[in-house]
């Protein structure tokens, strides 16, 4: 629901003018959506600081649009329903999810990856993680892959936010940086191979460790670790304190 401001020149009511979270990939030349629409590029994040060492980081959009593969469906196995795939994107994990019996709802702010989904008959919701979302405190599981624990440019408020939607046995499970320690926050932009580049958005990379230790300050304690094809899984939590 929009705000509404008073003009007091003339009292005539406007509507405000809402403002909109940059978001992965948005705004700009929108290269997150040409890659969905074509499906076969792959995106680069790079940071927007002109003195930053970092090389632009790969993103396979294709795999995102492809079927769930066996270390995904691997994650799965830790799972308790009801499931939730934050920043599902075009609902590769939704779909997984549902096919492993689960009842399975995804959640993102991408109209491109959302009218995929929904073409193929999933169940998902164009809304922020920061949102009021449905089922509030009673998720059973809660998924932050493929470097979604970026979302919002700082974990320790995403890991938060998360625990407030998981049921008191519920858990999230984090696909974290392979590097254990890495912690590091920045303003990003994407870009695709043709030049067209998003407007900067915050994002984040974490490593298990570093993970850890932030989700303790939300309520949350690591219960299993584990790597498999070269990825690196967290399963949090709510701790027994």
């Amino acid at each position: 629901m929009s705000t509404i401001e008073t003009n007091r020149s003339d009292d005539v009511a406007t509507p405000a003018i809402p403002v909109v979270p940059a978001t992965f990939g948005s705004g700009g030349g929108e290269p997150y959506a040409r890659a969905l629409r074509h499906d076969d590029e792959v995106l680069y994040l790079r940071e927007t600081a002109s003195d930053s060492p970092r090389h632009p980081a790969p993103f396979d959009v294709s795999k995102w649009s492809a079927d769930a593969d066996d270390t995904d469906r691997d994650v799965l196995t830790r799972a308790t329903g009801p499931v939730l795939d934050i920043g599902c994107g075009p609902g590769r994990m939704v779909k997984a999810a549902a096919d492993a019996g689960f009842e399975a709802f995804g959640i993102d702010v991408s109209p491109a990856a959302l009218e995929i989904a929904e073409a193929a008959g999933l169940d998902v919701l164009r809304r922020s993680v920061f949102d009021p979302l449905p089922r509030e405190g009673a998720w059973g599981t809660a998924l932050l892959l493929d470097g979604n624990i970026g979302i919002g440019g700082d974990p320790g408020a995403l890991l938060a936010r998360v625990a407030e939607l998981l049921a008191p046995d519920g858990r999230v499970i984090v696909e974290t940086h392979p590097d254990d320690d890495h912690d590091r926050a920045f303003e990003g932009a994407v870009v695709n191979g043709h030049g067209h580049q998003s407007d900067p958005f915050p994002w984040a990379e974490i490593g298990q460790r570093a993970l850890t230790a932030r989700a303790a300050h939300a309520g949350l304690e690591a219960d299993q670790v584990w790597v498999a094809d070269g990825r690196t899984f967290v399963s949090l939590a709510p701790s027994a304190a």
